[in-house]
């Protein structure tokens, strides 16, 4: 029986990589119309003390049992505009079986993220990935996630990510030249294949392919169960890999751990089982593998879609694909290491415009723990909120001409994004900012300035990429390019 319920699970995976999820397949434009523009009885969220002066957070339910769950994932910012023009910076909605409350813009985000009375909690992320990424850095809270926070630190030192640099750099080159030129892939999957075996390598210093395709595969699952539909280990359902995924990383990790406090090394692994902080505080070695779970989600997760949406941007825009090229073979053709890397400034700028443009997380989750306020309006003790970057990186308040790529808008003298604090913010922002940002914009660099000095990509002139939000947005068609030699 168990037998049979894994190759259920590798059949599942299998469909997954090669079959667009339900909600980004192609409908005649009638129906998705008709869908988008479906009304539902608008309800107060709940009614605020008597004298408070405080408003209601208004909202509605969506359809019967699964609320706007599908309308998220399969018109994502496109929903998202929809419901800020109908109710504001502040509103509610009915998914996942629960009420959620949207918060967007740059003022509504700033009062939850900063969270100076401190009413929002992690707790949040707790619904969605608690059982995949327990106890990680991002689900921790106030006076503990600061003292994790503190030891982790030690692992993103500048002469850390030196090392990291070093390490993943060659490997980005080698991965790159194995691509064939001539051909037309689906360059999402291609990147995210190449990002994970580069994480198991600098991350973990795995170099078995074998036990690397078993980790990257338990990896996807545990990433993608979050926002199943089906919250139950049915067999062949993304919750269920999700679950078998988590166990599996736990082994590996709980394994290995021993020899790696031992032996020590270069890779995150090793630095994490010999951090401490100035205090000499340290990681116990169930921290270490909740940590490394975490870890390996944020990094390559993220790393894929911000590589996915320059390499399409840039197809877009053949003019800065030249512009950023003419920067890469200037630095010659050694390995680049950090300072190399950081020189790479049209990349900073195309980096940074992909980022506005395509969020790689949308969504941060947050749950209050005390009744509070956001911009007058009430929202009691155990709300389940999202707090949503997506709007405010196209505030037309903070953006010239927000739906256009202009990577400029962030160089001197302009620098939109300091409109306001929290007009770009694709890290977060306040106490839960990214930890390893610096880490993952060097990857990205290095691996965008491996595909710029061995080829050309281009993509038909009317090629609109599809997003699929399913997750975390990824192309829904899998990016397809024509990849050329340079």
């Amino acid at each position: 029986m168990t037998s049979a319920v894994g190759k259920v699970g590798r059949v599942a995976e299998s469909l997954r990589e090669r079959v667009p999820a339900l909600t980004s397949m192609p409908l005649p434009r009638t129906v998705d119309e008709r869908w988008r523009a479906a009304t539902y009885p608008v309800r107060e969220l709940a009614a605020p003390p008597a004298g408070s002066g405080l408003e209601p957070v208004l909202g509605d339910d969506g359809p019967p049992v699964l609320g706007h769950s599908l309308d998220m994932m399969r018109f994502g910012l496109d929903f998202s505009f929809s419901r800020y023009e109908k109710y504001g910076p502040v509103s509610w909605m009915g998914a996942f079986g629960r009420r959620i409350v949207s918060l967007s813009g740059p003022e509504a985000t700033q009062i939850a993220l900063v969270n100076k009375d401190k009413a929002f909690s992690q707790e949040g992320w707790k619904f969605f990935i608690e059982k995949f990424f327990d106890r990680g850095l991002m689900l921790l809270d106030f006076g503990e996630h600061h003292l994790h926070r503190r030891i982790m630190q030690s692992a993103f030192t500048r002469e850390r990510l030196v090392g990291y640099v070093g390490q993943m750099a060659p490997a980005l080159r080698a991965g790159v030249e194995a691509w064939p030129g001539g051909t037309r892939p689906r360059l999402y999957w291609a990147l995210k294949q190449l990002t994970l075996d580069v994480a198991t390598r600098v991350f973990m210093d795995m170099r078995s392919p074998e036990d690397a395709l078993r980790i990257n595969r338990a990896f996807v699952s545990t990433v993608r169960a979050g926002t199943a539909l089906v919250r139950y280990p049915v067999p062949g359902g993304r919750w269920n890999a999700g679950l078998r995924g988590r166990r599996l990383l736990e082994r590996y990790f709980g394994e290995t751990l021993p020899q790696k406090r031992r032996a020590g090394g270069d890779d995150l692994f090793a630095a994490l089982c010999t951090a401490t902080d100035e205090d000499g505080d340290r990681f116990t070695d169930a921290d270490i593998v909740n940590h490394m779970i975490f870890l390996m989600m944020a990094a390559h997760d993220t790393t894929t879609i911000t590589s996915s949406a320059m390499a399409y941007y840039l197809a877009k825009h053949p003019e800065w694909q030249e512009r950023a090229r003419a920067e890469s073979l200037a630095l010659g053709d050694d390995v680049p290491d950090i300072e190399a890397l950081e020189s790479l400034e049209t990349l900073d700028l195309v980096m940074k415009e992909s980022l506005r443009l395509r969020a790689p997380v949308p969504t941060m989750a947050r749950k209050t723990i005390k009744d509070t306020e956001v911009l007058g309006h009430y929202l009691p003790a155990g709300t389940l909120v999202g707090v949503s970057p997506t709007l405010n990186h196209f505030t037309p308040e903070c953006w010239t001409d927000p739906m256009r790529f202009d990577p400029e808008r962030f160089a001197e003298p302009r620098r939109e994004d300091k409109s306001h604090r929290f007009a770009w913010m694709p890290f977060g922002g306040g106490a839960h900012k990214c930890i390893g940002l610096h880490f993952g914009s060097l990857e990205v660099k290095a691996l965008m300035h491996e595909m710029l000095r061995t080829f050309r990509w281009s993509v038909p002139q009317d090629y609109t990429a599809r997003w699929d939000y399913v997750s975390l947005p990824v192309p829904a068609d899998g990016l397809p390019v024509r990849l050329e030699y340079r």
